[in-house]
Order: structure tokens, then sequence, then C-alpha cells
């Protein structure tokens, strides 16, 4: 939980859009950022917290916090 909240006050600090998180298929989906607007560190932190950029998906993706 604690990584998933760290994850989260990252994305925070680039804005709180309505609605910024879907899970589906084992995949929670973060949107209503662009990886362009991050800092380089920022981006390495949310990808060691386990959350990629998708460009097919438009939006953040995480396994580890998807449904079960």
């Amino acid at each position: 939980m604690e990584k998933l909240i760290e994850a989260l006050n990252i994305f925070l600090k680039y804005g709180n859009p309505d609605y910024p998180t879907h899970c589906e298929h084992d995949v929670l989906y973060v949107v209503g950022y662009e990886p362009d607007d991050f800092s380089p560190d920022d981006l390495a932190e949310l990808n060691e917290l386990g959350f990629k950029w998708s460009d097919s998906d438009e939006a953040f993706t995480s396994f580890l916090y998807g449904s079960a």
C-alpha cells in the first residue's frame, strides 16, 4: 500500500484530474497525465514503483496494483 500511495503522490504533484484511475484485466490505468510533463527523476521513480507509460493506452499502467 505504501508504494501505491507514494506513486499517487507523485501523480498529484502534476495535477488532480477527475476520475484518474481505471482498472481492467489486472491492470491499473492512471489517466489525465502526459509523460513529457514529468521530471526525469519522477518518471524513474514511477517506473521503480511499477508504473510505466503506455503509448497505446495513453496512460500510465501498472500490473502490480490492478485487480486480482
